[in-house]
């Protein structure tokens, strides 16, 4: 088998350098896709040149989150922000469809205090269904996140099963849980079964160990044993390098080469 597939996330690799010059960065490393938080500070015209320029393709982005450098952290579960949301997924749409992206993720946000835990989750689901919608014209999917409460406190979905629930109202066959497992190992642990009993809803899956959201390898996650479990139970999707590298991004991509040169023997 030749899974799981590896994307540089290219807001936290290869910092080193400006976004825009990241994508070389990850094809010489070995990488043949890409994902990222947010493309909107450039064109399509200025990331297509650099993705066709190196052959890689881009598996994933967010719609506009709210304002992300005041410590805003998605806007889905505002009930006073509907209108700002909307006009966010037809951006992301233009821009995820120009740009050859098969599924955008959506960030719930943090819980505006004191509000109505009915009114937070209706808002969730009515943005949902309407983004599921618009991105279904464009033949995209649309993933939400589960992101555990030490990292970002208040954030509204932490669980899997949370999510799954959410998604079961919403009811839309091209709506699917992003798989973060840094944020399930802090939040449910439980990272293998899980993956397992809800593959078919999983429709992408990221990566960084725990603690200190480090390359694998760094921490406490079985990351062997976890991505030949991935090969096992049948995922077919990528795997975004979500993490920080404890130093710089070339030196901690050792795990990298030692699990794609394990992959080599195994294949021979």
């Amino acid at each position: 088998s030749d899974m799981p597939r590896f994307a540089a996330n290219l807001s936290m690799l290869f910092t080193e350098v400006p976004f825009l010059d990241r994508f070389e960065r990850a094809a010489r490393a070995g990488f043949e896709a890409v994902e990222f938080l947010f493309p909107y500070a450039h064109t399509v015209e200025e990331i297509k040149e650099r993705v066709d320029a190196h052959g890689l393709q881009i598996v994933l982005h967010n719609l506009p989150a709210g304002d992300w450098d005041a410590g805003e952290r998605g806007i889905a579960c505002h009930p006073d922000r509907v209108d700002e949301f909307r006009a966010g997924v037809a951006k992301a749409v233009t821009y995820g469809h120009a740009l050859g992206v098969p599924q955008l993720n959506c960030l719930a946000g943090k819980a505006p205090a004191g509000a109505d835990a009915a009114l937070l989750r209706r808002t969730f689901v009515d943005n949902l269904r309407f983004a599921a919608s618009a991105l279904s014209a464009a033949n995209l999917r649309l993933l939400i996140e589960p992101i555990n409460p030490f990292d970002i406190p208040g954030f509204y979905l932490n669980r899997t099963d949370e999510a799954l629930s959410i998604l079961d109202e919403v009811g839309a066959p091209n709506a699917f849980v992003q798989y973060d497992i840094y944020h399930a190992q802090r939040t449910e642990g439980e990272l293998a079964a899980t993956l397992q009993k809800h593959l078919a809803r999983i429709g992408h899956v990221q990566l960084a160990d725990n603690p200190g959201r480090n390359e694998p390898g760094t921490g406490e996650i079985n990351y062997p044993f976890l991505f030949a479990h991935l090969d096992r139970i049948g995922y077919q999707g990528w795997v975004g390098c979500e993490y920080k590298p404890a130093r710089d991004t070339e030196s901690g991509l050792g795990w990298l080469d030692a699990h794609t040169s394990v992959r080599a023997a195994v294949a021979a």
